[in-house]
């Protein structure tokens, strides 16, 4: 009887991730702005609603807004500038820039569907209006990348093996979800660069110095220290990795 149990769960547990990497294969799509072949079954407008509904969350934990409407009238400016002067422009995606007041925390990320943040302690940080550009430009590319989506949907197929591992096979859940990890680890480094790369087009397409973006990993390097988490552990390359490859994307553009 224990025995005819185990291929019950053995079975539902491969139906279960039989299902999960189906749905994730049938979803492949090629971004018309990258050329990539992506896994997604988010469409624009999902994509858009997605990131209106996780910005106010994402303002409130960063203590709102931040409450000077020059500086503001700057990040518009900039971020709308690259919109406007780049293939982000060709897209359906609403964009919006936030400067949230947080002081503490150095970043800058992007929702999908549009909508940018830059805190306070980062923007102070900035030397110039080119820096604010990178900073600006490398989320945009987040967002014409696809990035967030795609892992939405990474993510859709982890849950899924994980879920049918666990039933199918006890004490593998462990494992499988390490595994998974790992996976997602990757490809967020993958995302970091490719950001950085289509951040430095957009810089030159809108007249800022792609330079200056060299200048924001300098930043990011003395802002984490000297006891910074090694790049194999973290979701974001090295600043000095960056830094090379953005060199290479600035001689690439430039021809």
């Amino acid at each position: 009887m224990k025995r005819g149990a185990g291929k019950i769960r053995l079975f539902i547990g491969l139906a279960i991730v039989l299902f999960a990497v189906v749905k994730y294969c049938s979803s492949a799509s090629t971004n018309e702005h990258t050329g990539e072949t992506q896994y997604i079954d988010l469409t624009v407008q999902e994509e858009i609603a997605l990131g209106l509904q996780a910005a106010p969350s994402m303002i409130e934990q960063h203590g709102g807004l931040y409450s000077n409407q020059e500086y503001q009238d700057l990040v518009d400016e900039v971020g709308m500038k690259l919109v406007n002067s780049s293939i982000a422009r060709e897209t359906e995606y609403k964009f919006e820039f936030h400067l949230l007041a947080d002081e503490r925390t150095i970043n800058a990320f992007a929702l999908p569907g549009g909508q940018c943040f830059i805190t306070m302690a980062l923007f102070s940080q900035l030397e110039n209006v080119d820096q604010l550009a990178g900073v600006l430009g490398h989320e945009i590319g987040h967002v014409i990348a696809k990035h967030s989506a795609a892992r939405i949907s990474q993510q859709s197929l982890s849950n899924g093996v994980v879920t049918g591992v666990s039933v199918g096979v006890e004490g593998a859940g462990q494992a499988a979800a390490a595994v998974t990890q790992m996976i997602n680890m990757k490809y967020g480094r993958d995302d970091e660069l490719q950001s950085d790369d289509l951040g430095v087009k957009m810089m030159l397409d809108a007249g800022y110095e792609p330079e200056a973006l060299i200048g924001v990993m300098q930043i990011l390097k003395s802002a984490a220290g000297p006891n910074r988490t090694p790049e194999f552990q973290s979701t974001h390359p090295d600043p000095d990795n960056r830094i090379e490859r953005i060199k290479e994307s600035i001689q690439k553009y430039r021809g």
